[in-house]
């Protein structure tokens, strides 16, 4: 049973036992049952609006927490990144060179695997949404 049925079952548990004592007392409880029931479904919204008013809070202070760190922000971020291309090329004649001429084409394919790879992560870390990553699933609001 997942966190929500449970939390369905507790609330229908409780609303069987409203009914049953509204039953038992008659129709002069029956305001003072139905707003004790209501009090008990509105503790439940507000602890469940709580934890996603502290979850929410929290998403945002790790998001202002990374661009804190992210190197994105930092004025030569451009600088980097091109100065970082620029390098890889002028290693990459020498390395397809060493690489072609010990192991031919196979040599010279490592080299660029190994060249296009660091590339590829270097590109990643000025976007982390290069590889698409998607957010997680929210949990359920119900849950505790």
């Amino acid at each position: 049973m997942t966190g929500m049925e449970a939390r369905d079952a507790e609330l229908k548990k409780e609303l069987d036992a409203t009914l049953h004592a509204r039953k038992e007392l008659g129709a002069d409880y029956e305001s003072a049952l139905v707003d004790s029931f209501l009090e008990k479904v509105e503790q439940r919204l507000d602890g469940a609006v709580d934890r996603r008013v502290r979850r929410q809070l929290a998403e945002q202070q790790m998001v202002v927490a990374r661009d804190a760190r992210s190197p994105q922000g930092s004025s030569d971020s451009w600088g980097e990144r091109f100065g970082f291309g620029i390098v890889s090329l002028v290693l990459a004649v020498p390395l397809s060179a060493i690489g072609g001429g010990v192991a031919h084409l196979p040599g010279l394919l490592v080299a660029w695997v190994g060249i296009v790879g660091v590339n590829v992560v270097q590109a990643a870390r000025f976007s982390p949404n290069f590889f698409g990553r998607r957010r997680a699933k929210q949990d359920s609001d119900w849950d505790g």
